[in-house]
């Protein structure tokens, strides 16, 4: 991965706002309502030309691909694995029941219409009946990776990237989504479960390497679950599985260099109170234990700002990079280039190294198809802020 040798470089989280029809084509497809898959394509290939475009224009120095082609971050694993089949009986975050007055509003939102009907979110996933198996052919990740490529050809916009990076949903985060039903005759345990998935998403994490990408997993679930699935259960229990997670994750970028593969870590990306965040620091420890070159943390939410500090009672190991979260992703404030500037700045100090920064936004702007809280211009007005503000502290700090 590059370092900010002159100044600060900037990139995103991963999923930026789908166009309409592209929208309209996911939902059908998840709803088993057959279309055209060649026009399919064309619609993938003109948002792709559109958000490179738009990334260029907003001054992005790494670029992705927006994950236009998913139906969501991590639910679309299930369409290139077999082995899921009926309902995954997740639970959901404690904000709707400590603040009813905010579950309401949210519901009273959502029969106005104010919030987007076809989302990726009103879809039950699956769970994990029997052994998983990763397409031996991979694809849908080779036709995802084809469409990219050929995207940053036809716009020029791979001619003027520092670097390209392409996301994957960790073994963790699958485990804690697509869950295993105790019933499974293959896996006994979520160990053998997570373990297993961990050697079959080895293939897709090391055909994005191989295609010339940086390669980011992201695994909200090594902070999320805190108050999902382990809302009831002691610190200690969680901080367990936390470490079964990381371990998942390595083995599966055993074949690839650290330098290659950057992790997102989130707490999700609602607009909620998130009343029951667990704190940064006791996960900071093992999240080093990653055999990765960077991490991605968001600190410009007012939930986790203030722990950007732990940096100095845990110092950045020195073959990381940080990608600091310094833009809001829930929010259609338009933060300031200075407000960006200053949160950098302030990183930078903590860290040391102002080579080991790179800026960025809090977690994905469209996590799932459809769910989308800031409005698509806006999406590019803040991504041209963080350039902005990235330029700012540039300024200063060399």
């Amino acid at each position: 991965m590059q370092h900010s040798a002159d100044r600060l470089l900037t990139t995103h989280v991963g999923s930026l706002p789908r166009g309409e029809r592209l929208l309209q084509a996911l939902v059908d497809r998840e709803a088993g309502t057959a279309i055209d898959e060649a026009a399919f394509e064309k619609q993938v290939e003109r948002d792709l030309d559109y958000a490179l475009q738009k990334q260029a224009e907003a001054g992005v120095d790494i670029i992705g691909d927006g994950e236009l082609p998913r139906l969501g971050f991590s639910f679309y694993v299930k369409d290139r694995m077999s082995g899921f089949g009926g309902h995954s009986p997740r639970g959901t975050v404690t904000d709707f029941a400590k603040f009813p007055g905010y579950a309401k509003l949210k519901q009273q939102q959502a029969a106005k219409g104010d919030e987007i009907a076809k989302s990726a979110t009103l879809y039950a996933m699956p769970e994990c009946q029997c052994a998983v198996q990763y397409d031996t052919e991979k694809r849908a990740a080779r036709q995802e990776l084809r469409l990219f490529t050929e995207s940053l050809e036809r716009t020029g916009v791979g001619n003027r990237a520092t670097e390209t990076f392409v996301t994957a949903a960790t073994p963790g985060i699958v485990s804690t989504t697509l869950l295993r039903n105790p019933a499974n005759p293959d896996y006994a345990t979520d160990s053998d479960y997570v373990m297993a998935l961990a050697e079959e998403l080895r293939s897709e994490y090391e055909l994005i390497v191989e295609q010339g990408h940086i390669l980011q997993v992201d695994g909200p679930d090594l902070a999320l679950e805190r108050q999902i699935l382990y809302v009831d259960k002691p610190l200690d229990s969680f901080l367990k599985r936390v470490e079964l997670h990381i371990e998942a994750l390595n083995a599966a970028l055993l074949n690839i260099p650290k330098d290659r593969v950057r992790l997102h870590v989130c707490w999700g990306n609602w607009d909620g109170p998130h009343i029951d965040d667990m704190d940064l620091e006791p996960l900071l420890p093992l999240l080093y234990q990653a055999h990765v070159g960077g991490l991605s943390i968001p600190f410009a939410n007012p939930r986790h700002q203030h722990e950007g500090e732990l940096f100095v009672s845990y110092p950045l190991p020195d073959d990381m990079l940080l990608f600091p979260g310094v833009v809001d992703v829930t929010t259609n404030y338009l933060e300031h280039p200075e407000v960006v500037a200053e949160r950098l700045a302030r990183i930078v100090d903590v860290v040391g190294e102002r080579e080991r920064i790179i800026a960025s936004t809090d977690c994905g702007f469209s996590t799932f198809a459809g769910y989308t809280m800031v409005a698509e211009d806006v999406v590019w007005a803040k991504l041209q802020t963080l350039s902005q503000g990235a330029a700012l502290a540039s300024e200063r700090l060399w």
